[in-house]
C-alpha cells in the first residue's frame, strides 16, 4: 500500500460513498485510475466495504464500554454476550480485562438492568468495570493511515 492507497483511504473515511470524479482529484489521479486503484485494494481483500451503523441513532440513548474479568476461559462469556441484540461488539483481550464488550440501551436504567440482569448472571463472569459514554452523537472509526 503506498501513500495514493492511504489517500484514497483517508477521502473513504470521510465519505465512503464518494463519487470516483470528486476522488481521482482529491488524491492527485484521474477518475478511471482511482476506479482502477480501489478496486485493487477491494480485491486484494486490503480494504472492504461495509455499512456501519450509529446505535445511538437507532433509538440507543446509552451506550458503555464494559470491561469484564472472567474465571475461567472468557471465549463462553464472549460468545454469551455476542448473542444479545444489546452487544455491539465483544472482544477478547489481555491485561486488566478478559473482555470488552460494547452495549447499547434505550436509556440509562435500561443499561444497569442489563448490566445487573444480564451480564452478571452468566457463569465465570467475576467483575464489571462499565466505562459509560456520555454526549455521544456518532459513532465513527477512523483509522491514521500515515
Amino acid at each position: 500500500m503506498d501513500e495514493i492507497d492511504r489517500a484514497i483511504l483517508r477521502e473513504l473515511q470521510t465519505d465512503g460513498r464518494i463519487a470516483y470524479a470528486d476522488l481521482g482529484p482529491r488524491v492527485g489521479l484521474s477518475a478511471s485510475a482511482a476506479r482502477q486503484r480501489l478496486q485493487r485494494l477491494l480485491d486484494s481483500k486490503t480494504v472492504q466495504v461495509v455499512g456501519v451503523t450509529d446505535p445511538m441513532s437507532m433509538g440507543g440513548q446509552a451506550m458503555a464500554l464494559l470491561g469484564i474479568r472472567v474465571d475461567g476461559d472468557p471465549r463462553p462469556v464472549a460468545d454469551e454476550l455476542a448473542r444479545r441484540a444489546e452487544v455491539v461488539y465483544s472482544v477478547l483481550t489481555s491485561g486488566g480485562f478478559d473482555l470488552f464488550a460494547e452495549v447499547v440501551a434505550p436509556g440509562p436504567r435500561e443499561l444497569l438492568d442489563f448490566v445487573n440482569d444480564v451480564v452478571r448472571p452468566i457463569e465465570g463472569v467475576e467483575q464489571i468495570q462499565p466505562f459509560p459514554y456520555f454526549g455521544i452523537h456518532t459513532h465513527r472509526f477512523l483509522w491514521d493511515l500515515g
